[in-house]
């Protein structure tokens, strides 16, 4: 009996070991769902115009909505899957709201070519997006958003620039770290193990612009506690929770677009031009 329980343990512990080995190799295919397009794809999205950001090894595909006397930009980073097609379904709540739009597609996602290997990668990537437009709006506000997955993206953006870079920091469904999520979700697996920690817990303190924070009540893969959390870190934060919301249904409830336009609205121009 002695020696069969050794060989169970035994067992046990190479398919840990295994699932392990595979956490730690294949994090990429764990944490993103990118829907490839072909290059040769037209977005068919009128006043939208179609961008290209040359990085080390990759081109990002990103899409500019622009319109005359634009008040300002929103720099938008999506969450971990689909394309800019699904991302952007419409820009007539842009359009209302007075607003242009950059959004970007990361590696391996829509026509963006190469592919996501590390955190410090996505974050450079971001980082040229900025550069790549930022300097064309000028003396107007611009707002660093992300959704999901683009909330860390966005905030660790907001910690590198200056005060006056950008007007406003908006996070929905945000997380207050990859390894604080996947204790959520894998509290077997050590969190050393993840080569993508997302540390928003300690990158928000550092944004020098007011913070909005958006969160669905009954979101189950990101819980409102994150957004708790991200709040304690930042008191003056202003936080919205959709009490009918989960994950992926946010931008279908009023009380969010309205929400956003009173604060698009209420923008000041930033002091210091980007």
């Amino acid at each position: 009996m002695l020696r069969t329980a050794l060989w169970i343990l035994l067992a046990a512990f190479v398919c840990y070991a295994a699932l392990v080995a595979t956490i730690i190799w294949r994090q990429e295919k764990l944490l993103f769902y990118p829907t490839p397009l072909p290059a040769d794809f037209e977005f068919n999205k009128p006043g939208v115009v179609e961008r290209k950001v040359e990085v080390p090894g990759a081109t990002l595909s990103a899409l500019h909505f622009r319109q005359p006397d634009a008040k300002g930009l929103i720099f938008f980073l999506h969450g971990n899957a689909g394309n800019l097609d699904i991302w952007l379904p419409s820009t007539e709540f842009y359009r209302r709201a007075g607003y242009d739009l950059f959004m970007l597609d990361y590696r391996g996602f829509g026509k963006s070519t190469g592919k996501i290997e590390s955190e410090a990668q996505l974050h450079a990537d971001v980082m040229a997006a900025w550069r790549s437009v930022a300097g064309e709006y000028k003396g107007r506000p611009i707002v660093v958003y992300g959704r999901s997955l683009g909330t860390g993206l966005a905030t660790r953006l907001a910690s590198q620039l200056a005060p006056g870079e950008f007007a406003d920091l908006i996070l929905v469904s945000p997380y207050s770290s990859f390894v604080q999520l996947g204790r959520d979700h894998f509290p077997w697996i050590p969190s050393f193990l993840s080569r993508y920690p997302m540390r928003s817990d300690e990158w928000l303190a550092k944004a020098k612009a007011p913070v909005m924070l958006i969160h669905g009540a009954l979101d189950t893969l990101v819980t409102p506690a994150h957004t708790q959390a991200l709040k304690a870190i930042r008191p003056d934060a202003n936080v919205l929770i959709l009490p009918r919301a989960g994950h992926n249904d946010v931008h279908e409830f009023s009380t969010y677009t309205d929400a956003l336009s009173a604060r698009l609205a209420g923008l000041a121009s930033p002091s210091v031009a980007p």
